[in-house]
């Protein structure tokens, strides 16, 4: 009898669907960021983005083998990263993260619990939090009167079968009417039901979440009842499982689909709050299971302490998207740095590398690296600049289009960290470093720099404001940061080893002794710092 029972109680269940996992563009993840009431010069602007590529950053800790994060989840992660998080709401996520790995065994049920959101069509942001979004329409009156047609295309028919021919007037009426209900709202109907099934989704999410054994989720536990009912308000009957096909003739000889649009249009409309504190729960909740999986097993990151504006330590940082990331290690207290190294070192990964640290740290609360104290500061980089054929624009202005936005940032009022890479590399190289010492001296003052450069008379130019730094490679092979600038360069020497013959060598030598003599027949290096005592 019990058996029975329980093949009866399976046959009941609804069988969980097969995740969905929609590919979203970057703007749909972007969406519930762009409509957050917070200070935009906060976040981290498009260019530094792309810089530091953050966007496939994103995508790793939006995959992990087949277990993806459904669009609320990625829409919580690209804000936290994009904008930051204070220091009270960094705390609680930290909580939170840090329970789930210590308790790996939640996170299996909780994945499960939420594995509804990736079958979402949609992203829902835009209608629940989009505060300049129209109020629902009110049902038209030919909707509102949609069951007297029907009832008008009944009795027509009857008419037409029992009493005269004439009836056929009403029954070409009644479909006329309910045709063009059809014509007219059918296309938004289908659209609105893709965000209905996505809003189905979510409140399964929340009335799956019991609260117990969940880490610090104690607000799901008022949630459940009330977000099944919702579900259920939102489901329209499904007349097709008893009957093939009476879903179509209901949309058409009842309007159903258009009144259900209407209907559920207003009902969204009127429980906004409620489902925007069930997208809230759920999408920070799967957010930070993200971040759990994404920390578990992996063993170089830390959490990262918040240090003053002009601190920085970062002890044998990687880059995460690299597989062999050397790891790498610096100090600042008070300046900047000025990064040199030979062709090829690393300069670029380098200061990728503390980017993304940086961001991370701000938005997550961790970092890669074995220790870290970092300012919880906006980032901006200027890393790759290009020419524009289709705008008319040189690699020179745009360079300098860049540096007028990192004066703006700095000067702003506001503290922030710049990252520049190889500035003012479309001029020649007596301009280059005069631009460059200028905007540099100008942009240290207000603003944490660290710049790396091959214009090596840039170190000691710029040295009351940026501590000079140089990677270097071992005898091992390994890299590691130091003090001081660039010794030896390796331009030259390049030329024989990727395949130019000997002359060509012997002249580019001859060239760069010269170029060495001229630059230093000149006692320059303290042209700016004069001006600054």
């Amino acid at each position: 009898m019990s058996a029975l029972k329980s093949w009866f109680a399976c046959l009941a269940q609804r069988p969980e669907p097969e995740p969905l996992d929609y590919p979203f563009a970057p703007s749909d993840v972007a969406r519930l960021h762009g409509l957050g009431k917070h200070d935009r010069a906060d976040d981290l602007d498009d260019q530094t983005w792309r810089d530091l590529l953050l966007e496939r950053y994103l995508e790793t800790l939006s995959q992990d083998g087949t277990d993806k994060v459904s669009i609320f989840g990625r829409q919580v992660l690209y804000r936290r990263l994009r904008a930051g998080v204070s220091a009270p709401d960094a705390a609680v996520r930290k909580a939170r993260v840090q329970r789930l790995l210590e308790e790996p065994d939640c996170i299996a049920p909780l994945r499960r619990s939420l594995v509804a959101l990736r079958s979402a069509e949609v992203e829902t942001a835009a209608l629940l939090f989009d505060e300049q979004a129209p109020p629902a329409p009110p049902p038209p009156a030919l909707v509102a009167r949609a069951p007297l047609l029907t009832l008008l295309l009944v009795l027509s028919i009857a008419a037409a079968l029992a009493v005269s021919p004439l009836g056929w007037i009403g029954v070409g009426v009644a479909m006329y009417l309910l045709v063009a209900m059809q014509m007219r709202w059918r296309d938004r109907a289908v659209e609105w039901k893709k965000s209905t099934d996505a809003l189905q989704m979510l409140l399964r999410a929340c009335s799956l979440l019991d609260g117990s054994g969940l880490p610090l989720a104690g607000d799901f536990d008022g949630l459940r009842q009330p977000a099944g009912r919702l579900s259920r308000a939102l489901a329209r009957p499904p007349l097709s499982s008893v009957v093939p096909g009476a879903s179509e003739y209901g949309d058409w000889f009842v309007a159903s689909n258009i009144r259900h649009y209407f209907a559920t249009l207003a009902l969204v409309a009127r429980e906004r709050g409620f489902l925007r504190r069930c997208f809230d729960l759920c999408a920070e909740l799967e957010a930070d299971l993200a971040l759990a999986r994404h920390l578990h097993g992996r063993r170089h990151w830390c959490w990262t302490e918040r240090s003053g504006a002009r601190t920085l330590v970062l002890e044998a940082g990687v880059h995460p998207l690299l597989d062999a990331a050397a790891a790498l290690s610096i100090a600042l207290d008070g300046k900047g740095v000025f990064l040199s190294g030979q062709n090829g070192v690393g300069k670029s990964t380098f200061l990728r590398m503390l980017g993304l640290n940086l961001a991370v740290a701000r938005g997550f609360g961790f970092c890669y690296a074995k220790r870290a104290a970092l300012p919880a500061l906006p980032v901006v980089a200027s890393m790759q600049n290009e020419d524009s054929l289709l705008n008319g624009h040189s690699l020179y202005i745009a360079e300098l289009a860049r540096a007028r936005e990192l004066l703006a940032l700095a000067t702003g009022g506001r503290a922030v960290v710049c990252l520049v890479d190889e500035i003012f590399r479309g001029t020649n190289h007596e301009e280059s470093v005069s631009a460059a010492a200028a905007v540099l001296d100008e942009l240290a003052r207000d603003a944490l720099v660290v710049v790396s450069s091959h214009n090596l008379v840039l170190g000691p130019l710029l040295a009351h404001r940026l501590a000079p730094w140089r990677i270097v490679q071992g005898a091992d092979g390994g890299l590691r940061l130091e003090p001081g600038v660039l010794g030896r360069t390796n331009g030259v020497s390049l030329l024989a080893e990727r395949g130019f013959d000997a002359a060509v060598q012997r002249k580019a030598e001859r060239v760069a002794g010269w170029l060495a003599r001229q630059r230093g027949s000149e006692a320059g290096a303290d042209v700016l710092a004069r001006e600054v005592s």
